[in-house]
Protein backbone atom coordinates (compact mmCIF):
# COMPACT_ATOMS: atom_id res chain seq x y z
CA UNK A 1 0.00 0.00 0.00
CA UNK A 2 0.99 3.69 -0.35
CA UNK A 3 1.15 5.23 3.01
CA UNK A 4 2.27 8.61 2.08
CA UNK A 5 2.13 9.88 -1.44
CA UNK A 6 3.89 13.11 -1.45
CA UNK A 7 7.12 15.44 -2.07
CA UNK A 8 10.62 13.80 -1.62
CA UNK A 9 10.83 16.33 2.15
CA UNK A 10 7.48 14.36 3.15
CA UNK A 11 9.17 11.11 2.21
CA UNK A 12 11.99 11.75 3.65
CA UNK A 13 10.54 12.84 7.35
CA UNK A 14 8.19 9.98 7.20
CA UNK A 15 11.49 7.49 6.38
CA UNK A 16 13.33 9.01 9.79
CA UNK A 17 10.10 8.72 12.07
CA UNK A 18 10.03 4.90 11.23
CA UNK A 19 14.00 4.43 11.76
CA UNK A 20 13.63 6.33 15.02
CA UNK A 21 10.44 3.86 16.32
CA UNK A 22 12.26 0.73 14.49
CA UNK A 23 15.80 1.30 16.00
CA UNK A 24 14.36 2.40 19.52
CA UNK A 25 12.78 -0.93 19.61
CA UNK A 26 16.15 -2.88 18.64
CA UNK A 27 18.27 -0.80 21.04
CA UNK A 28 16.17 -2.37 23.77
CA UNK A 29 16.63 -5.79 22.21
CA UNK A 30 20.29 -5.29 22.66
CA UNK A 31 20.70 -4.96 18.39
CA UNK A 32 23.11 -3.30 16.42
CA UNK A 33 21.48 -0.07 14.27
CA UNK A 34 22.52 -2.16 11.15
CA UNK A 35 19.44 -4.84 11.99
CA UNK A 36 17.22 -1.77 12.61
CA UNK A 37 18.29 0.34 9.30
CA UNK A 38 17.79 -3.40 7.08
CA UNK A 39 14.33 -3.80 8.93
CA UNK A 40 13.35 -0.19 8.17
CA UNK A 41 14.84 -0.73 4.54
CA UNK A 42 12.10 -3.87 4.04
CA UNK A 43 9.15 -1.81 6.25
CA UNK A 44 9.46 1.16 4.12
CA UNK A 45 10.41 -0.82 0.80
CA UNK A 46 7.29 -1.82 -1.60
CA UNK A 47 6.83 -5.38 -0.09
CA UNK A 48 5.18 -3.24 3.34
CA UNK A 49 4.81 0.64 3.54
CA UNK A 50 6.07 1.62 0.26
CA UNK A 51 6.80 5.22 1.79
CA UNK A 52 9.20 6.05 -1.34
CA UNK A 53 7.81 6.79 -4.10
CA UNK A 54 10.43 8.56 -6.47
CA UNK A 55 13.52 6.96 -5.58
CA UNK A 56 16.11 9.26 -7.20
CA UNK A 57 16.84 11.11 -4.01
CA UNK A 58 16.81 8.24 -2.14
CA UNK A 59 19.64 6.35 -4.73
CA UNK A 60 21.80 9.91 -4.15
CA UNK A 61 22.27 9.32 -0.56
CA UNK A 62 22.65 5.79 -0.63
CA UNK A 63 25.22 6.22 -3.33
CA UNK A 64 26.85 8.39 -1.17
CA UNK A 65 26.40 5.99 1.76
CA UNK A 66 28.23 3.38 0.99
CA UNK A 67 31.19 5.62 -0.62
CA UNK A 68 31.36 7.05 3.12
CA UNK A 69 30.95 3.77 4.72
CA UNK A 70 33.84 2.13 2.30
CA UNK A 71 35.89 5.61 3.11
CA UNK A 72 35.66 4.84 6.72
CA UNK A 73 36.96 0.74 5.91
CA UNK A 74 40.01 2.29 4.06
CA UNK A 75 40.75 5.33 7.15
CA UNK A 76 41.12 2.05 9.57
CA UNK A 77 42.91 -0.58 7.37
CA UNK A 78 46.15 -0.48 9.65
CA UNK A 79 48.30 -3.08 7.84
CA UNK A 80 50.14 -2.42 10.90
CA UNK A 81 47.70 -4.37 12.99
CA UNK A 82 48.55 -7.13 10.38
CA UNK A 83 52.35 -7.13 11.28
CA UNK A 84 51.90 -6.68 14.65
CA UNK A 85 50.19 -10.07 14.83
CA UNK A 86 51.45 -11.20 11.41
CA UNK A 87 51.14 -14.97 11.18
CA UNK A 88 47.72 -15.48 13.79
CA UNK A 89 46.01 -12.86 11.59
CA UNK A 90 47.30 -13.39 8.39
CA UNK A 91 46.43 -17.65 8.86
CA UNK A 92 42.85 -17.22 10.28
CA UNK A 93 41.81 -14.33 8.25
CA UNK A 94 42.82 -16.38 4.74
CA UNK A 95 41.92 -19.47 6.26
CA UNK A 96 38.16 -17.93 6.98
CA UNK A 97 38.14 -16.56 3.86
CA UNK A 98 38.94 -19.61 2.00
CA UNK A 99 36.92 -21.83 3.93
CA UNK A 100 33.66 -19.55 3.95
CA UNK A 101 33.90 -19.10 -0.13
CA UNK A 102 34.80 -22.80 -0.77
CA UNK A 103 32.09 -24.52 1.21
CA UNK A 104 29.61 -21.48 1.09
CA UNK A 105 30.19 -21.96 -2.69
CA UNK A 106 29.38 -25.63 -2.43
CA UNK A 107 26.51 -24.84 -0.30
CA UNK A 108 24.75 -22.38 -2.72
CA UNK A 109 24.98 -24.94 -5.95
CA UNK A 110 23.59 -27.67 -3.57
CA UNK A 111 20.88 -25.03 -2.51
CA UNK A 112 19.89 -24.58 -6.36
CA UNK A 113 21.60 -21.26 -8.01
CA UNK A 114 24.10 -20.83 -10.12
CA UNK A 115 27.64 -20.78 -10.40
CA UNK A 116 27.68 -16.79 -10.60
CA UNK A 117 25.32 -16.25 -8.22
CA UNK A 118 26.47 -19.02 -5.58
CA UNK A 119 30.14 -17.25 -6.12
CA UNK A 120 28.78 -14.02 -5.29
CA UNK A 121 26.83 -15.16 -2.16
CA UNK A 122 29.77 -17.14 -1.01
CA UNK A 123 32.09 -14.48 -1.31
CA UNK A 124 29.77 -12.08 0.56
CA UNK A 125 29.07 -14.94 3.49
CA UNK A 126 33.02 -14.24 4.49
CA UNK A 127 32.76 -10.90 5.23
CA UNK A 128 32.31 -9.60 8.80
CA UNK A 129 31.33 -6.69 10.46
CA UNK A 130 34.16 -4.46 11.47
CA UNK A 131 31.64 -2.22 12.81
CA UNK A 132 29.80 -4.35 15.05
CA UNK A 133 32.74 -6.70 16.09
CA UNK A 134 34.78 -3.06 17.44
CA UNK A 135 31.47 -1.66 19.41
CA UNK A 136 30.51 -4.54 20.87
CA UNK A 137 34.30 -5.70 21.68
CA UNK A 138 34.32 -2.12 23.20
CA UNK A 139 31.11 -1.98 25.38
CA UNK A 140 32.88 -4.90 27.29
CA UNK A 141 36.24 -3.03 27.01
CA UNK A 142 38.07 -6.50 25.12
CA UNK A 143 38.85 -4.11 22.13
CA UNK A 144 42.44 -4.39 23.76
CA UNK A 145 42.14 -8.15 24.98
CA UNK A 146 44.52 -10.66 22.97
CA UNK A 147 41.19 -12.20 21.54
CA UNK A 148 40.45 -8.86 20.15
CA UNK A 149 43.55 -7.40 18.68
CA UNK A 150 43.62 -10.91 16.95
CA UNK A 151 40.04 -10.66 15.39
CA UNK A 152 40.84 -6.89 14.57
CA UNK A 153 43.87 -8.30 12.67
CA UNK A 154 41.74 -11.13 10.91
CA UNK A 155 38.90 -8.09 9.90
CA UNK A 156 41.94 -6.02 8.18
CA UNK A 157 42.81 -9.69 6.31
CA UNK A 158 39.06 -9.31 5.13
CA UNK A 159 39.17 -6.00 4.47
CA UNK A 160 42.01 -6.89 1.82
CA UNK A 161 39.97 -8.86 0.57
CA UNK A 162 37.21 -6.44 0.40
CA UNK A 163 39.72 -4.39 -1.76
CA UNK A 164 40.66 -6.65 -4.14
CA UNK A 165 36.89 -7.89 -4.79
CA UNK A 166 36.11 -4.20 -5.67
CA UNK A 167 39.14 -4.09 -7.87
CA UNK A 168 37.80 -7.13 -9.72
CA UNK A 169 34.04 -5.86 -9.57
CA UNK A 170 35.36 -2.90 -11.49
CA UNK A 171 37.41 -4.59 -14.30
CA UNK A 172 34.44 -6.65 -14.84
CA UNK A 173 32.05 -3.75 -14.78
CA UNK A 174 34.52 -1.89 -17.37
CA UNK A 175 34.54 -5.08 -20.15
CA UNK A 176 30.94 -4.91 -19.45
CA UNK A 177 30.19 -1.74 -20.54
CA UNK A 178 33.25 -1.65 -22.39
CA UNK A 179 31.69 -4.52 -25.00
CA UNK A 180 33.34 -7.54 -23.54
CA UNK A 181 37.61 -7.68 -24.37
CA UNK A 182 40.66 -7.16 -23.02
CA UNK A 183 41.45 -3.57 -23.62
CA UNK A 184 38.42 -1.62 -21.76
CA UNK A 185 40.11 -3.96 -18.43
CA UNK A 186 43.59 -2.71 -19.80
CA UNK A 187 42.29 1.02 -19.69
CA UNK A 188 40.62 0.61 -16.62
CA UNK A 189 43.92 -0.71 -14.62
CA UNK A 190 46.31 1.47 -16.78
CA UNK A 191 43.78 4.58 -15.34
CA UNK A 192 43.61 2.82 -11.47
CA UNK A 193 47.48 2.69 -11.74
CA UNK A 194 47.55 6.76 -12.76
CA UNK A 195 44.94 7.32 -9.75
CA UNK A 196 46.85 5.24 -7.08
CA UNK A 197 50.08 7.06 -7.83
CA UNK A 198 48.38 10.48 -7.84
CA UNK A 199 46.97 9.38 -4.11
CA UNK A 200 50.26 8.22 -3.05
CA UNK A 201 52.14 11.63 -4.00
CA UNK A 202 48.69 12.97 -2.35
CA UNK A 203 49.37 10.61 0.73
CA UNK A 204 52.93 11.49 1.05
CA UNK A 205 53.71 14.77 0.91
CA UNK A 206 50.39 16.79 1.55
CA UNK A 207 47.65 14.99 3.37
CA UNK A 208 49.26 15.57 7.12
CA UNK A 209 50.27 18.99 5.99
CA UNK A 210 47.15 19.97 4.69
CA UNK A 211 44.91 18.05 7.98
CA UNK A 212 47.08 19.97 9.93
CA UNK A 213 45.92 23.52 9.04
CA UNK A 214 42.19 22.18 8.37
CA UNK A 215 41.89 20.30 11.77
CA UNK A 216 42.02 23.88 13.50
CA UNK A 217 38.37 23.74 12.85
CA UNK A 218 36.68 20.45 14.00
CA UNK A 219 33.68 21.39 11.23
CA UNK A 220 36.35 22.21 8.47
CA UNK A 221 38.11 18.80 9.14
CA UNK A 222 34.67 16.84 8.71
CA UNK A 223 33.34 18.82 5.33
CA UNK A 224 37.26 18.35 4.00
CA UNK A 225 36.99 14.65 4.49
CA UNK A 226 33.77 13.94 3.31
CA UNK A 227 34.58 16.18 0.20
CA UNK A 228 37.63 14.26 -0.70
CA UNK A 229 35.75 11.03 -0.04
CA UNK A 230 33.18 12.20 -2.84
CA UNK A 231 35.82 13.60 -5.32
CA UNK A 232 38.06 10.37 -5.40
CA UNK A 233 35.07 8.23 -6.05
CA UNK A 234 34.14 10.46 -8.57
CA UNK A 235 37.16 10.60 -9.94
CA UNK A 236 37.38 6.69 -9.84
CA UNK A 237 33.82 6.41 -11.05
CA UNK A 238 35.35 8.79 -14.62
CA UNK A 239 38.05 6.39 -14.88
CA UNK A 240 35.92 2.96 -15.26
CA UNK A 241 36.37 2.13 -11.71
CA UNK A 242 33.12 1.75 -9.09
CA UNK A 243 32.78 4.73 -7.11
CA UNK A 244 32.71 2.26 -4.30
CA UNK A 245 36.32 1.53 -4.59
CA UNK A 246 37.26 5.52 -5.69
CA UNK A 247 35.31 5.80 -1.45
CA UNK A 248 37.72 3.22 -0.11
CA UNK A 249 41.10 4.50 -1.54
CA UNK A 250 40.11 7.89 -0.62
CA UNK A 251 40.06 6.67 3.19
CA UNK A 252 43.33 4.57 2.89
CA UNK A 253 45.33 7.47 1.65
CA UNK A 254 44.41 9.24 4.82
CA UNK A 255 44.63 6.25 7.08
CA UNK A 256 48.39 7.00 7.46
CA UNK A 257 47.50 10.61 8.87
CA UNK A 258 47.26 11.60 12.91
CA UNK A 259 43.76 12.80 11.99
CA UNK A 260 42.59 9.15 11.26
CA UNK A 261 41.05 8.93 14.58
CA UNK A 262 39.41 12.77 14.72
CA UNK A 263 37.92 12.25 10.91
CA UNK A 264 36.46 8.81 12.10
CA UNK A 265 34.74 9.79 14.84
CA UNK A 266 33.10 12.94 13.43
CA UNK A 267 32.25 10.79 10.22
CA UNK A 268 30.24 8.29 12.35
CA UNK A 269 27.28 9.27 12.83
CA UNK A 270 27.01 10.91 9.12
CA UNK A 271 27.88 7.34 7.90
CA UNK A 272 25.00 6.14 9.65
CA UNK A 273 22.78 8.57 8.45
CA UNK A 274 23.54 7.65 4.89
CA UNK A 275 23.65 4.21 5.42
CA UNK A 276 19.84 4.32 6.05
CA UNK A 277 19.41 5.11 2.51
CA UNK A 278 21.31 2.37 1.35
CA UNK A 279 19.22 -0.02 3.25
CA UNK A 280 15.73 1.46 2.14
CA UNK A 281 17.37 1.25 -1.64
CA UNK A 282 18.03 -2.57 -1.09
CA UNK A 283 14.78 -2.71 0.33
CA UNK A 284 13.70 -1.69 -2.85
CA UNK A 285 15.22 -4.85 -3.73
CA UNK A 286 13.64 -7.03 -1.32
CA UNK A 287 10.91 -9.36 -3.09
CA UNK A 288 8.52 -10.62 0.02
CA UNK A 289 7.48 -13.82 -1.54
CA UNK A 290 10.83 -14.44 -2.87
CA UNK A 291 12.85 -13.63 0.22
CA UNK A 292 9.65 -16.09 2.24
CA UNK A 293 10.36 -18.74 -0.62
CA UNK A 294 14.13 -18.53 0.74
CA UNK A 295 13.58 -19.04 4.03
CA UNK A 296 14.41 -22.72 4.23
CA UNK A 297 18.01 -21.77 2.72
CA UNK A 298 19.02 -18.82 4.71
CA UNK A 299 18.28 -20.74 7.90
CA UNK A 300 20.94 -23.06 6.17
CA UNK A 301 23.54 -20.85 5.43
CA UNK A 302 22.44 -18.94 8.79
CA UNK A 303 23.48 -22.34 10.83
CA UNK A 304 26.76 -22.45 8.37
CA UNK A 305 28.03 -19.02 8.93
CA UNK A 306 26.94 -19.05 12.76
CA UNK A 307 28.90 -22.66 13.52
CA UNK A 308 31.72 -23.03 10.88
CA UNK A 309 33.27 -19.47 11.02
CA UNK A 310 33.99 -19.77 14.11
CA UNK A 311 34.96 -23.74 14.76
CA UNK A 312 37.38 -23.05 11.06
CA UNK A 313 38.84 -20.15 13.58
CA UNK A 314 39.07 -22.33 16.56
CA UNK A 315 40.71 -25.34 14.63
CA UNK A 316 43.48 -22.83 12.94
CA UNK A 317 44.40 -20.86 16.44
CA UNK A 318 44.37 -24.35 18.24
CA UNK A 319 47.14 -25.23 15.42
CA UNK A 320 48.88 -22.33 15.94
CA UNK A 321 48.82 -22.88 19.93
CA UNK A 322 46.54 -20.16 21.58
CA UNK A 323 43.86 -21.84 24.36
CA UNK A 324 40.49 -23.08 23.31
CA UNK A 325 38.85 -19.90 25.24
CA UNK A 326 40.98 -17.23 23.24
CA UNK A 327 40.26 -19.56 20.03
CA UNK A 328 36.38 -19.13 21.43
CA UNK A 329 36.42 -15.63 21.92
CA UNK A 330 38.14 -14.51 18.45
CA UNK A 331 36.27 -16.74 16.28
CA UNK A 332 32.37 -15.76 17.58
CA UNK A 333 33.23 -12.07 16.44
CA UNK A 334 33.10 -14.25 12.77
CA UNK A 335 29.73 -15.47 13.35
CA UNK A 336 28.07 -13.15 10.87
CA UNK A 337 27.85 -11.44 7.71
CA UNK A 338 28.64 -7.67 7.42
CA UNK A 339 26.93 -4.17 5.59
CA UNK A 340 29.56 -4.76 2.72
CA UNK A 341 27.73 -8.10 2.28
CA UNK A 342 24.94 -6.58 1.46
CA UNK A 343 26.84 -3.49 -0.69
CA UNK A 344 28.26 -6.74 -2.48
CA UNK A 345 25.41 -8.25 -3.58
CA UNK A 346 23.52 -5.11 -4.22
CA UNK A 347 26.41 -4.13 -6.61
CA UNK A 348 25.79 -7.41 -8.69
CA UNK A 349 22.18 -7.23 -9.03
CA UNK A 350 23.05 -3.89 -10.30
CA UNK A 351 25.61 -5.64 -12.57
CA UNK A 352 22.97 -7.77 -13.85
CA UNK A 353 24.86 -11.05 -12.48
CA UNK A 354 22.53 -11.98 -10.03
CA UNK A 355 18.74 -11.83 -9.14
CA UNK A 356 16.68 -10.86 -6.50
CA UNK A 357 16.29 -14.57 -4.86
CA UNK A 358 20.28 -14.46 -4.10
CA UNK A 359 19.98 -10.44 -2.79
CA UNK A 360 17.01 -11.27 -0.84
CA UNK A 361 18.98 -14.39 0.26
CA UNK A 362 21.77 -12.87 1.65
CA UNK A 363 19.58 -9.99 3.02
CA UNK A 364 18.38 -12.61 5.48
CA UNK A 365 21.00 -14.16 6.37
CA UNK A 366 22.58 -10.97 7.06
CA UNK A 367 19.71 -10.27 9.45
CA UNK A 368 19.49 -13.79 11.59
CA UNK A 369 23.79 -14.00 11.86
CA UNK A 370 24.00 -10.36 12.98
CA UNK A 371 20.92 -10.86 15.21
CA UNK A 372 22.20 -13.61 16.56
CA UNK A 373 26.14 -13.39 16.79
CA UNK A 374 25.63 -10.13 18.86
CA UNK A 375 23.52 -12.67 21.88
CA UNK A 376 27.04 -14.60 21.58
CA UNK A 377 29.62 -12.09 21.19
CA UNK A 378 28.31 -10.33 24.12
CA UNK A 379 27.90 -13.25 26.19
CA UNK A 380 31.06 -15.23 25.28
CA UNK A 381 31.62 -15.66 28.82
CA UNK A 382 28.47 -17.82 29.15
CA UNK A 383 29.10 -19.67 26.02
CA UNK A 384 32.19 -20.48 27.04
CA UNK A 385 31.27 -22.37 30.11
CA UNK A 386 29.02 -23.97 28.47
CA UNK A 387 31.32 -25.12 25.74
CA UNK A 388 34.10 -25.64 28.09
CA UNK A 389 33.77 -29.21 28.72
CA UNK A 390 33.73 -30.12 24.95
CA UNK A 391 35.92 -27.86 23.42
CA UNK A 392 39.19 -28.95 24.41
CA UNK A 393 39.82 -30.72 21.09
CA UNK A 394 40.52 -27.53 19.72
CA UNK A 395 43.92 -27.06 22.13
CA UNK A 396 47.12 -27.89 21.96
CA UNK A 397 48.28 -30.13 24.71
CA UNK A 398 50.62 -27.57 25.71
CA UNK A 399 49.69 -24.38 24.62
CA UNK A 400 52.53 -22.38 23.60
CA UNK A 401 51.62 -19.27 22.06
CA UNK A 402 50.00 -17.38 25.49
CA UNK A 403 51.43 -19.70 28.44
CA UNK A 404 55.33 -19.76 27.35
CA UNK A 405 55.55 -16.10 29.00
CA UNK A 406 54.69 -17.32 32.14
CA UNK A 407 57.03 -17.42 34.92
CA UNK A 408 58.73 -20.51 36.59
CA UNK A 409 56.43 -22.25 39.09
CA UNK A 410 58.77 -21.99 41.56
CA UNK A 411 58.96 -18.56 41.74
CA UNK A 412 57.49 -16.72 44.68
CA UNK A 413 56.22 -13.69 44.52
CA UNK A 414 54.83 -11.29 47.22
CA UNK A 415 51.93 -9.66 45.19
CA UNK A 416 50.48 -10.75 41.42
CA UNK A 417 48.87 -7.54 39.57
CA UNK A 418 45.74 -7.57 37.11
CA UNK A 419 45.58 -4.54 35.13
CA UNK A 420 48.58 -2.93 34.50
CA UNK A 421 47.41 0.66 33.54
CA UNK A 422 48.23 3.95 35.23
CA UNK A 423 46.86 2.62 38.56
CA UNK A 424 48.30 -1.06 38.57
CA UNK A 425 51.92 0.48 37.75
CA UNK A 426 51.35 3.23 40.12
CA UNK A 427 50.97 0.62 42.96
CA UNK A 428 54.02 -1.72 41.87
CA UNK A 429 55.77 1.33 42.03
CA UNK A 430 55.36 1.97 45.60
CA UNK A 431 55.40 -1.62 46.36
CA UNK A 432 58.34 -1.98 44.54
CA UNK A 433 59.83 0.58 46.65
CA UNK A 434 59.34 -1.62 49.70
CA UNK A 435 61.30 -4.37 48.56
CA UNK A 436 58.34 -6.79 47.03
CA UNK A 437 58.74 -8.91 44.28
CA UNK A 438 55.26 -7.86 41.53
CA UNK A 439 54.39 -10.10 38.94
CA UNK A 440 51.85 -8.50 36.42
CA UNK A 441 49.00 -9.82 34.55
CA UNK A 442 47.06 -7.38 31.65
CA UNK A 443 44.87 -8.70 28.68
CA UNK A 444 46.32 -6.24 26.63
CA UNK A 445 49.85 -7.32 25.01
CA UNK A 446 51.31 -3.84 24.59
CA UNK A 447 50.84 -3.07 28.12
CA UNK A 448 52.48 -6.66 29.01
CA UNK A 449 55.10 -5.42 26.47
CA UNK A 450 56.02 -2.29 28.29
CA UNK A 451 56.12 -3.64 31.64
CA UNK A 452 58.52 -6.41 30.39
CA UNK A 453 60.64 -3.43 28.62
CA UNK A 454 61.16 -2.80 32.34
CA UNK A 455 62.90 -5.76 33.42
CA UNK A 456 59.61 -6.96 35.38
CA UNK A 457 58.36 -9.90 34.88
CA UNK A 458 54.22 -10.13 33.07
CA UNK A 459 52.55 -12.30 31.32
CA UNK A 460 49.33 -12.00 29.24
CA UNK A 461 46.16 -13.13 31.24
CA UNK A 462 42.35 -12.28 31.28
CA UNK A 463 40.98 -11.76 35.05
CA UNK A 464 37.65 -12.96 33.46
CA UNK A 465 39.37 -16.55 31.93
CA UNK A 466 38.45 -19.25 34.46
CA UNK A 467 41.40 -21.53 33.82
CA UNK A 468 43.98 -18.72 33.95
CA UNK A 469 45.07 -19.06 37.55
CA UNK A 470 46.35 -22.43 36.89
CA UNK A 471 49.35 -21.31 35.11
CA UNK A 472 50.20 -18.57 37.73
CA UNK A 473 52.76 -18.97 40.36
CA UNK A 474 50.13 -18.82 43.43
CA UNK A 475 51.93 -20.36 45.67
CA UNK A 476 53.53 -17.96 48.17
CA UNK A 477 51.87 -15.69 46.56
CA UNK A 478 50.61 -13.54 49.99
CA UNK A 479 48.44 -10.95 47.79
CA UNK A 480 46.47 -11.17 44.27
CA UNK A 481 45.72 -6.94 43.42
CA UNK A 482 43.21 -6.82 40.80
CA UNK A 483 42.80 -2.77 39.53
CA UNK A 484 40.22 -3.69 37.07
CA UNK A 485 37.22 -1.19 37.56
CA UNK A 486 33.69 -2.06 35.65
CA UNK A 487 31.86 1.12 33.87
CA UNK A 488 28.26 1.44 34.73
CA UNK A 489 27.20 -0.16 32.29
CA UNK A 490 29.17 -3.51 32.82
CA UNK A 491 27.13 -6.89 32.20
CA UNK A 492 26.78 -8.75 35.29
CA UNK A 493 27.83 -11.64 33.12
CA UNK A 494 30.95 -10.76 32.29
CA UNK A 495 31.85 -9.19 35.87
CA UNK A 496 36.13 -10.20 35.69
CA UNK A 497 36.23 -9.19 39.13
CA UNK A 498 33.98 -11.89 40.72
CA UNK A 499 35.06 -14.13 38.16
CA UNK A 500 38.34 -13.55 39.34
CA UNK A 501 37.72 -14.60 42.88
CA UNK A 502 36.24 -17.77 42.50
CA UNK A 503 38.73 -19.06 39.95
CA UNK A 504 41.30 -18.13 42.63
CA UNK A 505 39.37 -20.30 45.24
CA UNK A 506 38.65 -22.94 42.78
CA UNK A 507 42.48 -23.17 42.52
CA UNK A 508 43.49 -23.15 45.99
CA UNK A 509 44.96 -19.62 46.61
CA UNK A 510 44.84 -18.83 50.34
CA UNK A 511 46.13 -15.47 50.26
CA UNK A 512 44.41 -12.19 50.79
CA UNK A 513 42.72 -10.37 47.41
CA UNK A 514 42.22 -6.66 47.02
CA UNK A 515 40.05 -5.65 44.19
CA UNK A 516 39.03 -2.07 43.01
CA UNK A 517 35.29 -0.40 43.31
CA UNK A 518 33.70 1.70 40.99
CA UNK A 519 32.13 3.49 43.95
CA UNK A 520 30.88 2.35 47.75
CA UNK A 521 27.80 0.32 46.75
CA UNK A 522 29.87 -1.41 44.50
CA UNK A 523 32.93 -1.80 47.08
CA UNK A 524 30.31 -3.33 50.04
CA UNK A 525 29.30 -5.60 47.01
CA UNK A 526 32.97 -7.01 46.27
CA UNK A 527 33.12 -6.98 50.08
CA UNK A 528 30.28 -9.31 50.61
CA UNK A 529 31.80 -11.58 47.94
CA UNK A 530 34.99 -11.96 49.55
CA UNK A 531 37.06 -9.73 48.76
CA UNK A 532 40.18 -9.01 51.87
CA UNK A 533 40.53 -5.52 51.07
CA UNK A 534 38.56 -2.84 48.46
CA UNK A 535 40.08 -0.02 46.76
CA UNK A 536 38.69 2.99 46.01
CA UNK A 537 41.51 4.92 43.46
CA UNK A 538 39.79 8.44 43.58
CA UNK A 539 38.37 8.17 46.92
CA UNK A 540 42.18 7.00 48.34
CA UNK A 541 44.07 9.38 45.66
CA UNK A 542 42.07 12.49 47.59
CA UNK A 543 42.03 11.03 51.14
CA UNK A 544 46.04 10.51 50.16
CA UNK A 545 46.01 14.58 48.51
CA UNK A 546 44.36 16.10 51.55
CA UNK A 547 46.75 14.52 54.06
CA UNK A 548 49.53 15.63 52.29
CA UNK A 549 48.53 19.30 51.88
CA UNK A 550 47.07 19.21 55.87
CA UNK A 551 50.62 17.86 56.50
CA UNK A 552 52.33 20.95 54.30
CA UNK A 553 49.98 23.32 55.96
CA UNK A 554 51.04 22.21 59.31
CA UNK A 555 54.78 23.07 58.23
CA UNK A 556 53.94 26.16 56.80
CA UNK A 557 52.45 27.06 59.80
CA UNK A 558 54.88 26.12 62.18
CA UNK A 559 57.50 27.49 60.14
Amino acid sequence: MDLLSGTPFHEIAALLLVAVVVAAGGMLLRQPLIVSFIAVGVLAGPSFLNIVTSSAHVDLLAELGVALLLFLVGLKLDVGLVRAFGRVAVMTGMGQVIFTSVVGYLLCLGLGFSHLESLYIAVALTFSSTIIIVKLLSDKQEIDSLHGRIALGFLIVQDLVVVFAMVVLSAVDAGMQGGGGLLPILRVIGGGALLLVAIGLFTRYLAERLLSRIARSPELLVLAAMGWAATVAAGADMIGLSRELGGLIAGASLGSTSYREAIASRLASLRDFLLLFFFLHLGGLFDLRAAAAQIPNAIVLSLFVLIGNPLIVMVIMGVLGYRKRTGLLAGLTVAQISEFSLVFVALGAGLGHIGVDAVGLTTLVGVVTIALSTYMILYSDVLYRWLEPVIGIFERRVPFSEDRMSAPADERWDAIIFGLGRYGTAIASQLGQKGWRIHGVDFDPEAVAAWTRTGRVAVYGDASDPDFPAILPLAGTRWVICTARPPVTDLAHSEPRLALLEALRAHGYRGRVALAARDAADAAHMSRMGADLVLLPFDDAAERAAEVILLDSEQTTTA
